[in-house]
């Protein structure tokens, strides 16, 4: 049995709606564009949206409508993907990463403000793998140092803390919709904010520094070409039209591997802090114990057909960073170990019972016979390629 790790959630209505567009003769700059916009900012419940064409390049938007750049500290975690630090670092503002809840798996809140320096212009919280932080208590603390307070929630559409929203208490927050994610455009991204004035520095920034309001080829300052297209905006309409449908069909996929790993020794399943009012789940990542070696687990599964991935190798460990920072493994020492034990496995809203259940097997067999002990070489390059490419 073959089981694929991702796979977008696609209907008739998106190809429809899709092909609609394509026969309107407007595929760029058109009016699904503000429609897709619309819907998102009535679901996250804020003012505006600004659509994009990644993630990345939302975080970026921000970034440089909030005036963080060059002498500038922004704290955030180390446990996510690379563009959370990127999106500043590209301005010349200097990552301070605090480590994370060994639970969780979001940054640990108490640790912020003893990072907290005179060079601190933000805070960049990250919903890791769709788990919402507490944004009020994060609000707290940047209201009382007067920093600005980003969300990347680009895997967390449709999660909720407390009853908040994620995106929805920040200065600006961020979406994703790349093909694994709960909401897809293909590529693309969406800010989402109540500050007119970083919904229209953003507007103007996506589209090469265009005016927001003047004149056709007038530009303002100096932008980017980071604008989505028609067709990525119309499927996305479409897709949230369906969010609580798609956010229901991946919770019942965690639920059936909750029950099928629960009761497996040596591996660890995700944990959902109690407050968490709605997961909209990214993906499933499992952790193993220290005493197996994970780089091998992800081959055994790779082997009997599972496609796995690890997630995250942490940000300060990147060979840029430690070129550019010179951070050290054990200096983030549960980012660092999260890191080495963690799999995310196959998961999307097509996944069978049948599936999930030779998932199980699979790492059943995997944990009684793959202990580190075991081994006197450690995993050869050509193993690692199978894994992580």
């Amino acid at each position: 049995m073959r089981v694929q790790l991702a796979k977008p959630d696609i209907t008739q209505r998106e190809i429809d709606a899709v092909i609609e567009v394509m026969k309107s003769g407007i595929i760029s700059i058109g009016p699904k564009i503000k429609e897709f916009e619309k819907k998102i900012a009535t679901f996250i419940g804020v003012k505006y949206a600004v659509a994009v064409n990644s993630g990345t390049s939302g975080l970026h938007l921000i970034v440089k409508s909030l005036g963080i750049g060059k002498g500038d500290e922004v704290i955030t975690t180390s446990f996510s993907f690379v563009a959370s630090a990127n999106c500043f670092m590209m301005e010349g503002a200097k990552p301070v990463f605090v480590d994370i809840d060994p639970r969780t798996f979001n940054m640990n809140i108490d640790e912020i403000e003893g990072k907290i320096t005179k060079k601190t212009k933000a805070i960049l919280a990250v919903d890791v793998f769709g788990q919402p932080m507490d944004m009020r208590k994060l609000r707290e603390i940047a209201d009382k140092h007067n920093l600005f307070l980003i969300e990347d929630s680009c895997e967390a559409i449709g999660s909720g803390y407390k009853g908040d929203k994620a995106g929805s208490l920040a200065d600006a927050g961020v979406f994703a919709f790349y093909p694994n994610k709960q909401l897809t455009t293909g590529e693309g991204g969406i800010i989402v904010t109540n500050n007119e004035e970083i919904a229209l520095m953003s507007q103007s920034l996506r589209s090469q520094g265009r005016a927001i309001t003047g004149f056709w080829l007038h530009h303002e300052r100096l932008g980017y070409n980071y604008r989505m297209s028609e067709l990525q905006a119309a499927l996305g309409c479409v897709q949230v039209d369906r969010l609580e449908e798609i956010i229901h069909k991946r919770q019942v996929v965690a639920d059936m591997y909750n029950k099928e790993l629960s009761s497996i020794d040596g591996i660890t399943i995700p944990y959902i802090a109690p407050k968490v009012t709605t997961m909209s789940w990214f993906v499933y990542v499992i952790q193993v114990a220290k005493e197996i070696d994970r780089d091998r687990m992800m081959l055994h599964l790779k082997e009997n057909g599972v496609g796995c991935r690890p997630y995250f190798t942490p940000i300060h460990v990147q060979p840029y960073i430690v070129k550019e920072f010179g951070y050290e493994e054990e200096d983030y020492p549960i980012s660092s170990d999260i890191g080495r034990r963690s799999i995310a496995l196959p998961f999307h809203n097509y996944i069978r019972l049948e599936e999930v259940k030779y998932v199980a097997k699979v790492i059943q067999e995997g944990v009684s016979t793959l202990n580190v002990k075991d081994y006197v070489a450690s995993t050869t390059v050509d193993e690692l390629n199978k894994i992580f490419l």
